[in-house]
């Protein structure tokens, strides 16, 4: 499989697992809520996520 329908696939999946989850919550809760949601979501379509990983960010170094 090559590296473009790999990308695409992933993307079909985290698209249809936000919209899954947007179709079954609605609206009106809080951003967590919909986060954790997500997460479940994900790993029901066999996808590793991990929530609010931290990284590290370098902003105006000279």
């Amino acid at each position: 499989m090559n590296a473009d329908k790999e990308i695409n696939d992933l993307t079909y999946q985290i698209n249809g697992s936000i919209f899954e989850v947007s179709r079954t919550l609605g609206v009106g809760f809080l951003e967590k809520v919909y986060e954790k949601a997500l997460l479940i979501e994900l790993n029901e379509r066999g996808l590793k996520a991990e929530s609010q990983a931290p990284i590290i960010v370098s902003y105006k170094i000279d």
